[in-house]
């Protein structure tokens, strides 16, 4: 397994956000975390990279216990993610995005940069190329000298992908990567995600949009009031009846149909 959560919990004030959550992630799948407002996705993806610390519970990544490491140690060691709003410079471009986040795969002494040595010339060729290359991936070739402010939101939410895989992560957490997108802007991230896995990263997903989630997961958890309440493939999701009776309701099965069908 490329990531296991073993126990997980968090307090807030006395209210247990995440309690008890343990799942596996096996390499090379889209593994799904739904469920409604406020049972703990979001919670539960700041403890797994590191954001927030578990008051018990374990996170291991590639069978190593990586329990509590920083955010930057996380992704040192191939985890990477996204947020929930958008954490996008918007006065830069779209290239000087995704470049900031090569950081980890760069000498980032000062003396090469202060003094304009070769190797600093020739380490901003390399990270300008690969840049240029994660544009084309998700999409946003051509929008490389554009400022990110000046992008429509579904270009962004793609931008963001960019930068995460900018670090070179075997293992990426992707927040509401839908969220706010109209209906194309949803399939143009539904395609992105279906190539990042097929190009070889494991992607664990907390998305709204049930057409997404049942479109491409391969497995799907399922939280309620930050407790494990189901897990299984998309089938045995939609036809669970505490699924149902507690987060799809009628409307949420009428949208799943409409995603099969």
């Amino acid at each position: 397994m490329i990531l296991r959560v073993e126990g997980l919990s968090i307090a807030f004030g006395g209210v247990r956000a995440v309690d008890d959550v343990s799942f596996a992630v096996e390499p090379g799948t889209i593994f799904s975390i739904i469920g409604p407002n406020g049972a703990g996705k979001t919670t539960l993806f700041n403890l797994v990279s590191g954001i927030y610390r578990a008051d018990n519970g374990r996170v291991l990544l590639d069978g190593h216990d990586v329990t509590g490491l920083r955010p930057h140690l996380m992704a040192a060691r191939g985890l990477s993610r996204t947020f929930q709003n958008l954490q996008i410079f918007f006065r830069m471009t779209a290239l000087e995005n995704v470049m900031v986040g090569r950081h980890l795969h760069e000498d980032r002494r000062l003396v090469g940069q202060l003094f304009q040595l070769p190797s600093a010339a020739r380490q901003n060729r390399e990270t300008s190329a690969r840049a240029h290359a994660l544009l084309e991936r998700v999409g946003l070739a051509g929008d490389a000298d554009t400022v990110a402010g000046n992008l429509p939101y579904g270009a962004l939410k793609r931008l963001e992908i960019a930068r995460a895989l900018a670090t070179e992560p075997r293992l990426l957490l992707l927040d509401e990567p839908a969220a706010g997108c109209n209906a194309v802007e949803a399939r143009e991230i539904d395609e992105l995600i279906k190539r990042v896995v097929q190009e070889g990263v494991t992607v664990v997903l907390v998305e709204h949009n049930m057409q997404l989630v049942m479109r491409i997961s391969t497995r799907i958890l399922v939280l309620d009031y930050g407790r494990r309440l189901a897990e299984g493939a998309a089938d045995e999701v939609r036809a669970d009846p505490k699924v149902i009776a507690a987060y799809l309701g009628e409307h949420g099965r009428q949208e799943i149909a409409d995603a099969h069908g």
